[in-house]
Parts: C-alpha cells; sequence; structure tokens
C-alpha cells in the first residue's frame, strides 16, 4: 500500500492546476533568461587556435563548417583519460540525433577535448556518435574560454576526497585516470558567432549549467520517482554500452 496522498480526480485536478501556474511562472522567467543570453556582449576570439581534426588540422572558424553559429561540448576527456567520461557520454547520447535539426537552424555542434585525437575517434567510433570532434590538447582554447585548468594548479589546491562529491571518484576511476587529472577538465559549453570572419564567443556555462543538455533529466523530473539520487547525485550514470539491463 502506498504512503504517498491520494485523492479523488476533483481534488488531483486543483493540485494539479495551482502547480500549473507556478509551471507557466517558470516557462516565462526561462523565456526571459534566454533573451538576456542573447543580449549578452559578445567577446572577440583573436587567438590563432588550430584543433586537431579527422584529415588534419582546423581553425575555430573552420568548425562552423559553413554555419555562423557554433556550440562547443567541452567533453571531458583529459590528455591522461583513457577514456571519455560517463556523464559526458551520457549528455552526447541525447545529443546526437539533434544534429540535423540544429544545422536546420544555422547552428553548428562540436565537441572539444584535450586527449589525443586518435584516442578520441577510438571512443567516438565505440559510442556510434556522428558529432564532430576536435582536439585542443596542442593549443590554450580550453583553458582560455574556462573549460580545463592546469592539473598542477588543481593537485595544489584538491581539498581532501572526503570533502569531494563521491561522483568525482567515481567518474575518474571510470575515466582511467587519477582525481586531479579528472577535475582538471570541467563540463563546460561555449556558444560562437561567426561574422565577417572574425569568430566571437557569445555565452557559456559550466557544471550545473550545463544541464540543458542531459535530456533525460527534464524527463525524469516528470516521473513518480524523480531522479531519484539521493545521496549518489550521479553515481547511477553509465556509457550506454554498459547498463546491465541495456
Amino acid at each position: 500500500m502506498t504512503d504517498h496522498k491520494v485523492v479523488g480526480r476533483e481534488e488531483w485536478q486543483a493540485a494539479r492546476d495551482e502547480l500549473i501556474a507556478r509551471e507557466k511562472e517558470h516557462t516565462r522567467m526561462a523565456d526571459e533568461l534566454a533573451r538576456r543570453r542573447r543580449e549578452l556582449p559578445w567577446v572577440e576570439m583573436d587567438k590563432d587556435y588550430r584543433f586537431d581534426a579527422d584529415g588534419g588540422t582546423r581553425t575555430l572558424a573552420e568548425l562552423f563548417d559553413g554555419r555562423s553559429q557554433l556550440l562547443v561540448y567541452h567533453f571531458m576527456f583529459g590528455p591522461t583519460y583513457d577514456a571519455g567520461c560517463p556523464t559526458c557520454s551520457s549528455m552526447v547520447d541525447g545529443l546526437d540525433g539533434l544534429l540535423p535539426h540544429l544545422h536546420a537552424r544555422d547552428v553548428t555542434l562540436a565537441l572539444v577535448s584535450r586527449a589525443p585525437m586518435g584516442r578520441l575517434q577510438g571512443y567516438k567510433q565505440r559510442m556510434g556518435w556522428r558529432i564532430p570532434w576536435v582536439s585542443s590538447g596542442n593549443n590554450d582554447f580550453s583553458f582560455d574560454v574556462g573549460a580545463s585548468l592546469p592539473v598542477e594548479q588543481v593537485r595544489e589546491h584538491l581539498p581532501p576526497e572526503d570533502q569531494l562529491p563521491p561522483i568525482a571518484r567515481h567518474n575518474a576511476d571510470a575515466s582511467g585516470t587519477d582525481l586531479p587529472e579528472y577535475i582538471a577538465e570541467l563540463p563546460a559549453m561555449s556558444a560562437y558567432t561567426l561574422q565577417d570572419g572574425a569568430v566571437y564567443q557569445t555565452y557559456g556555462t559550466t557544471f550545473r549549467g550545463v544541464e540543458f543538455l542531459m535530456g533525460y533529466y527534464p524527463i525524469l523530473d516528470r516521473t513518480p520517482k524523480g531522479r531519484d539520487e539521493g545521496g549518489g547525485f550521479q553515481l547511477w550514470i553509465r556509457r550506454h554500452d554498459e547498463y546491465a539491463n541495456g
């Protein structure tokens, strides 16, 4: 027998109507935040970044692939990782099928990581993704936009492990690297526009700011159990080929 409150349809509808009013308020606030994002000032990316890519090197402008807007997900796959971050992997699973729709709106989506290109290509093949993926291991791009930290700095300032969320150790182990090397890469996204040959950064966010890329969370938020993570934030997340019951 459930211990959750159970009522008749009329009382349920009244409670649902009250919640709808709050949900609409939230939607209007989200619309306002989206407008303010678009109004942010831009910063010109005036360094000559060269990325290792399939078939050679590409400039930042070339990553736009003929479009005027570029969204970059800074995938946590550092130089010492054996495999990509499981949480980042779960996010890209949901993004890969969106490519045609984003392209239709003049948006290119790309992944950038600091791991060597060969390792990225092997992992991309394992995961079955189509999203373009380039390596920034030979330039300062990931550091300049706040998606990576110098690992020496992380080692120097790393708090005791029991003060870190358990997901840090969990994902470091799952990625085949040590804790400082894992934490030196941040979950981040950045947005750019190409205007008259010049590239400008228009937006950026990190940590919980990237949840909009995690398509399963808003779905789970509407189920009876919700995210059901308790104190185990994201510890349930696996690569899609690692779940026992697929």
